[in-house]
């Protein structure tokens, strides 16, 4: 992967967590999405996406975003990022309207919770 940015994985029981470490832009959105996709499943029912490591995000790491939160949505499944209040890259997704279309927590915890609600059986 791009010396940019690395994807570290993880999974809290059943839901795949996702952190971003570096710069996202247009030299490296592929390889992240790549990164990103390889730990989903068709059990999957969210994903947590941690961008409290991300240090810079540009307007194609923004339409990554949006296209994954399209994209899962067509599977049914639920994006939730982890966006630190204050950071610049919470001006970037506000600015940008992410924060609108796609479920936002200022803590992993936060976004692990709603996570966690999204895959329990409707009652």
């Amino acid at each position: 992967m791009n010396q940019l940015a690395r994807v570290v994985g993880d999974r809290d029981r059943e839901i795949p967590v996702a952190a971003i470490e570096g710069e996202i832009d247009a030299s490296n959105t592929v390889e992240i999405g790549d990164a990103i996709h390889a730990l989903l499943s068709n059990r999957t029912t969210a994903l947590v996406l941690d961008l409290g490591p991300t240090r810079y995000l540009d307007s194609a790491g923004i339409n990554m975003l949006f296209e994954l939160g399209a994209e899962l949505r067509d599977r049914q499944q639920q994006l939730h990022l982890v966006v630190e209040a204050g950071s610049p890259i919470a001006r970037m997704v506000d600015i940008s309207g992410l924060a609108a279309a796609e479920r936002t927590h200022r803590t992993r915890g936060e976004a692990l919770a709603g996570a966690r609600g999204a895959s329990s059986p409707a009652v």
